[in-house]
């Protein structure tokens, strides 16, 4: 529980110097944009080499994947019933699907499940939930983080092609078989680590008790889909396909994590909803607290 612990800390660091007005007005945009440019590329450079791309165990593999095109349709078909702005439709889409499956998923389901919970875990994260942040939602980011509602194809192929994280990407994976300099990879750890304390002290910064009136419901149905109906849909869809043992609740209690830090960051970078993206983050993340324990109750009962 320490790295929940460690996010709480950042948090909290940034909700004190909010109110005691410690930084400067523009200070929650800068670190955003620390971790668009800085941070989050280091992170893809960091964890994209080891990745170790298999067909075994396909549970965890192909859930997030599924899971994510299910809440992504339901976020566009949601969005257009209740004429959702663009930039809210954007975020959700970005902030939902993606957990916090690594820095808050690995140390809980590893005291949960032990050693090969773990490995089911690092399967759905790093070749599902972080594959997905330096693909679908970069493309998302580029996509909704115009502020004209129609873009060229020409002026999306561009910001998808100039974004931060694709270019770390399409550069990790070119080097993906290199061995880094000790000094590259001394420089390439130290900056990603630097990701989860700035941009859980940049969403303290927006984080707003009172949310604007429009963005309520949005907070709400988004907190509902992440922290409840994300875990249902998984189960469901592996108890009717025939599918059951470790894999099978790893893959549910990944399914039930908060929005992911990243790719909060990253939506947020996109201007897209700040305050929603950090109330979801933020409070995701102290509701978890009762949600997971709940989570691994009540699948040890069934």
């Amino acid at each position: 529980m320490e790295n929940f612990y460690l996010i709480l800390l950042y948090l909290s660091i940034g909700l004190i110097f909010k109110r005691l007005s410690i930084l400067p007005d523009n200070s929650a945009m800068v670190l955003n944009h620390f971790v668009l440019y800085i941070s989050l590329p280091a992170l893809i450079l960091q964890k994209i080499p080891s990745l170790t791309f298999s067909t075994a165990l396909l549970i965890p593999l192909l859930t997030p994947w599924l899971l994510l095109i299910a809440i992504a349709l339901l976020v566009l078909l949601i969005g257009k019933q209740l004429a959702w702005p663009r930039q809210v439709t954007g975020a959700l889409l970005i902030v939902l699907p993606l957990g916090n499956t690594s820095f808050l998923g690995f140390p809980i389901i590893q005291g949960f499940y032990g050693d090969v919970g773990l490995s089911y875990a690092v399967i759905y994260d790093q070749l599902g939930t972080f594959l997905g942040l330096s693909t679908y939602a970069t493309v998302i980011a580029a996509l909704y983080g115009s502020h004209t509602r129609t873009l060229k194809l020409s002026h999306l192929i561009t910001r998808i092609l100039t974004f931060p994280a694709f270019v770390s990407l399409i550069v990790a994976l070119i080097i993906k078989d290199m061995h880094y300099p000790p000094l590259m990879r001394l420089v390439v750890d130290n900056l990603a680590l630097t990701l989860v304390p700035v941009i859980m002290i940049a969403v303290g910064l927006n984080l707003n008790f009172r949310l604007p009136s429009e963005l309520k419901l949005p907070f709400f149905i988004g907190l509902f889909i992440k922290l409840i109906l994300m875990p249902v849909l998984v189960y469901m869809g592996l108890n009717a396909a025939g599918q059951d043992g470790l894999a099978v609740t790893v893959s549910v209690f990944c399914a039930a994590m908060p929005p992911m830090i990243s790719a909060g960051a990253l939506a947020i970078s996109a201007n897209l909803a700040p305050k929603l993206v950090s109330a979801l983050v933020g409070y995701g993340l102290l509701l978890s607290l009762a949600t997971l324990p709940s989570y691994h109750w009540l699948l040890a009962l069934l």
